[in-house]
């Protein structure tokens, strides 16, 4: 734990720091404050640790109702993260406890990401790496050998699930590969104008889909078994968004099943995932990658959303708040 003492401070307590790479540098607040920085803290500590705060910096250590009841001096919960579901929204804006998060600040190194598993996946290219590494060219006598399937991206029809600045910035580079960018309505939803295919279509037509929409109640599992069956050319899924938006004994099933040609994911409902997940059950599927959510964690990145926290809370301060989430 480090302390910083400066005159007449504001309470500062940062519950996570070691959920940033220690490269990174975290700037100085620009106002008198006193600063707290555990590297890591369990949902059991939080309450006493933000007790005497006026601001908190969390990435995912949970402020729930029954912590912001005992922190009577709490102004604000800055998010290090854009996903505010470690925060009870709800709690807070009944205490008049205000809550900003980052944004936009993973504009490149997520859809670089995406497009990392597209390609890997799409081109088989850990599969030839494993099968070389095991002798097979070798075996095969010849120099080359065609044991796992490649495909071009030109031509191909990516869906997109979620039409924010993230899911905007994979079309662009998809479309600079030469593929059919689908945008998908939101499930259910009808009427949303001609940028938008139905969410049923995109299933059925796309030979990749990628998801980039929030988790909330309405989107939690919203890829499960009748979505599976419903994509008939057997695509690629993509995962760099938030575990739960898909239904991981269903995806299990459906690449057991030969239902889709792969998948590759960043993100799990547990993190990290038990030994007996049903995710770890599928590394050994030539098909499959799972990356340990770091889609978001380019050096330059990250450095960007550190400089992004410390603006927000010195806004705050200033009286001319930004990127303040609704209750």
């Amino acid at each position: 734990m480090r302390v910083t003492d400066r005159t007449e401070p504001v309470d500062v307590v940062f519950l996570d720091r070691a959920t940033l790479p220690e490269e990174t540098r975290v700037r100085p607040l620009g106002f008198a404050h006193r600063l707290v920085v555990h590297e890591s803290t369990t949902p059991a500590e939080v309450a006493e640790r933000i007790a005497g705060a006026q601001i908190v910096i969390t990435n995912k250590a949970p402020i729930r109702a029954e912590a912001i009841a005992a922190a009577p001096r709490l102004r604000l919960v800055a998010v290090a993260a854009t996903g505010t579901d470690v925060v009870d929204l709800a709690a807070c804006a009944a205490r008049g406890v205000s809550v900003c998060n980052i944004r936009n600040y993973a504009v490149h190194t997520v859809p670089e990401h995406t497009f990392a598993l597209i390609l890997a996946l799409r081109r088989s290219i850990l599969a030839y790496r494993d099968s070389v590494r095991n002798g097979r060219w070798q075996e095969s006598g010849q120099f080359c050998f065609f044991d796992h399937p490649i495909h071009d991206l030109a031509g191909a029809t990516l869906g997109i699930i979620g039409d924010g600045v993230l899911g905007r910035s994979v079309a662009d580079i998809g479309k600079a590969f030469g593929m059919r960018v689908l945008f998908a309505a939101y499930k259910g939803s009808a009427g949303m104008g001609p940028l938008y295919t139905a969410f049923e279509d995109v299933l059925a037509q796309s030979d990749v889909i990628t998801l980039h929409s929030p988790l909330m109640p309405s989107t939690r599992n919203m890829i499960g078994a009748a979505e599976f069956a419903a994509m008939a050319r057997r695509p690629l899924l993509i995962n760099t968004a938030r575990g739960g938006l898909v239904d991981e004994q269903a995806l299990h099933d459906a690449l057991v099943g030969g239902q889709i040609a792969g998948a590759g994911f960043d993100v799990v409902t547990a993190e990290p995932p038990p030994a007996d997940h049903v995710m770890m059950r599928l590394l050994g599927l030539p098909n499959f990658i799972l990356t340990p959510h770091v889609a978001w964690s380019s050096r330059e990145a990250i450095q960007g959303l550190a400089d992004q926290l410390i603006e927000n809370i010195e806004l705050f301060m200033q009286g001319t708040p930004r990127h303040l989430v609704g209750g």
